[in-house]
């Protein structure tokens, strides 16, 4: 995989070689290579599945290999147990301890490893601090929101001072708003405390707004490696295309016809521009005729899905700056143009 090569010359927190792993006959990851930076905030990101999170758990040592290697850090943990590696997890249902006070959860980790006391008060404090939880010290988890909840879960990890951090869809509990507060803080608190972050998730959203790079899985397999911008403007398979936010896709006689191309070609809603039917295109535009099947108003903007005259269908994002949910309502059944300027056009495969 050309993306191993291109970080190899950077210290690789971790590194899987091809890691493989089996439950009876399913194969739950199948011989992948991955090199994590250090210090970078890497998202593993698909559907259920696919076999991001068996990859987690691989890394954190809850679940062994059929095949291949575990390194950290240079050193081969495979078959460590989890207490021997230098990583720490945090879990959707954060797993706190209900009868113990906020400090005594996150000093937890440190009082097991029988580090002094004052030691002890002095960092969990600290933890405490670095997530906006100063002054929460005497509360109970039962007495805190969900939000708050996942800051203690994550003071925890932090303070016994991982090389690594796991996340394993640690936001998907939270309402839709304080989740988009949570991702903006993650990244923050990521780049303060300079840690390893390895973050799974299966929503697109989470993983465009919150990664250095984002690993896309599917069925075992990382199917594409690269940054936020990568992965979405230039996918290099249909699946990627589809996965990581809306794409369309132009192939066989739709390409042909539009593109005067052969193969699969994706272009993003948002570069779609609707214009009246037989309007002039400026020189670099492609464009297709079609008639608006469907209109999905969503507030600041909206999504039109066209039926197009030479088959197939294309769906448009239109940003709400002058129209009302009436006016927008009123194209559907309307014939259109739509048209993109070919730099925006992708091929795949």
């Amino acid at each position: 995989m050309t993306e191993t090569a291109a970080v190899s010359s950077a210290e690789a927190a971790v590194s899987l070689r091809a890691l493989t792993k089996h439950f009876g006959d399913v194969v739950a990851v199948d011989a992948i290579d991955l090199d994590i930076i250090d210090g970078e905030f890497i998202t593993l990101l698909g559907p259920s599945g696919s076999g991001k999170t068996t990859v987690l758990r691989m890394i954190a040592g809850f679940e062994l290999p059929t095949a291949g290697t575990v390194e950290l850090s240079g050193t081969d943990v495979t078959r460590l147990a989890p207490f021997e590696r230098d990583v720490n997890t945090v879990f959707q249902d954060y797993a706190l301890f209900p009868h113990m006070s906020v400090l005594q959860n996150v000093e937890y980790g440190l009082r097991v490893k029988r580090v002094p006391k004052g030691e002890r008060r002095q960092r969990a404090l600290e933890a405490l601090g670095s997530v906006q939880l100063a002054g929460f010290e005497e509360r109970k988890p039962a007495q805190m929101s969900g939000g708050q909840r996942q800051r203690v879960a994550l003071a925890r990890a932090l303070v016994n001072r991982p090389r690594v951090l796991l996340l394993d869809e640690p936001l998907g509990a939270l309402d839709l708003k304080l989740r988009e507060q949570m991702q903006v803080e993650l990244k923050e608190l990521q780049r303060q405390v300079g840690i390893t972050f390895v973050f799974v998730t299966h929503d697109q959203e989470e993983a465009l707004t919150m990664s250095d790079r984002i690993a896309v899985f599917n069925a075992g397999r990382i199917e594409q490696i690269g940054t936020p911008a990568d992965v979405y403007e230039r996918p290099v398979t249909p699946f990627v295309a589809g996965f990581v936010g809306t794409s369309n896709l132009l192939q066989g006689e739709a390409a042909r016809h539009v593109l005067g191309l052969d193969g699969i070609f994706s272009v993003r809603p948002e570069k779609i521009r609707i214009d009246p039917p037989g309007k002039n295109r400026e020189v670099g535009e492609h464009g297709a005729s079609g008639v608006v099947k469907e209109v999905v108003y969503v507030g600041a903007a909206t999504r039109f899905v066209v039926d197009l005259e030479v088959g197939g269908h294309l769906v448009a994002l239109q940003q709400n700056l002058q129209t009302s949910s009436m006016e927008v309502q009123d194209m559907r059944g309307r014939a259109v143009q739509l048209t993109w300027r070919r730099e925006h056009e992708t091929e795949i495969g």
